[in-house]
C-alpha cells in the first residue's frame, strides 16, 4: 500500500500507459478550451473585450491591458515529470506572441506556478503544484483567471 500523503509515493512506478497520457492530454485540452477557446471563422468580427484570448496548440495567453497570464504545456517527459509539466506564468506588461509584427515592450514575470499531473489520471485529471496544492481542471482554470484578476487589480 502506498502513502497517499507522500508526493513521491504517488508518482508512476513505471512508464505511463497510452491511456494515462491520453487522459492528461484531454485534461490539458479541456483547460485550454476553458481559458481560451479556439476561434472559429465568422463573417462578422467580434468586439474585443478587456481580456484578449490567444490560443496555441500547447498553450494560451490571456492578455489584459497591462498584464497577462500564459499557460504552457510541456509534454516531454523528464525523470521528475513523466507525464509532462504545465507552466502558468503571470506577467506585467504585454506578452510577445509568435507572428506579431512589432514586439511589445518587455513583459516581466510576476509569478509562476508549475503543475504536474498526478496519479490516478481519471476523466478529470488532477494537477499538483510544486507546493503540494492539488487542482482539478475546473479549479485550475479558476485559479488562472483569479491570478489574472489579481494582477489587473494591482494597477
Amino acid at each position: 500500500m502506498t502513502d497517499s500523503t507522500n508526493p513521491r509515493a504517488l508518482q508512476w512506478s513505471s512508464s505511463p500507459s497510452a491511456k494515462a497520457k491520453s487522459a492528461v492530454q484531454r485534461s490539458v485540452t479541456q483547460l485550454l478550451d476553458e481559458l481560451a477557446p479556439e476561434r472559429v471563422l465568422k463573417r462578422v468580427g467580434e468586439v474585443r473585450g478587456p481580456v484578449e484570448q490567444h490560443r496555441t496548440p500547447t498553450g494560451c495567453v490571456l492578455q489584459a491591458a497591462d498584464c497577462a497570464v500564459s499557460v504552457s504545456w510541456f509534454a516531454d517527459a523528464t525523470k521528475q515529470a513523466i507525464l509532462g509539466e504545465l507552466h502558468v506564468l503571470v506577467w506585467r506588461g504585454k506578452v510577445a506572441r509568435r507572428g506579431n509584427a512589432g514586439p511589445p515592450k518587455g513583459a516581466t514575470i510576476v509569478a509562476d506556478l508549475v503543475l504536474r499531473p498526478i496519479e490516478p489520471p481519471a476523466d478529470d485529471c488532477l494537477w499538483q503544484a510544486t507546493d503540494g496544492t492539488r487542482y482539478d481542471t475546473a479549479s485550475l482554470a479558476a485559479k488562472c483567471l483569479a491570478l489574472l484578476e489579481a494582477q489587473i487589480g494591482v494597477r
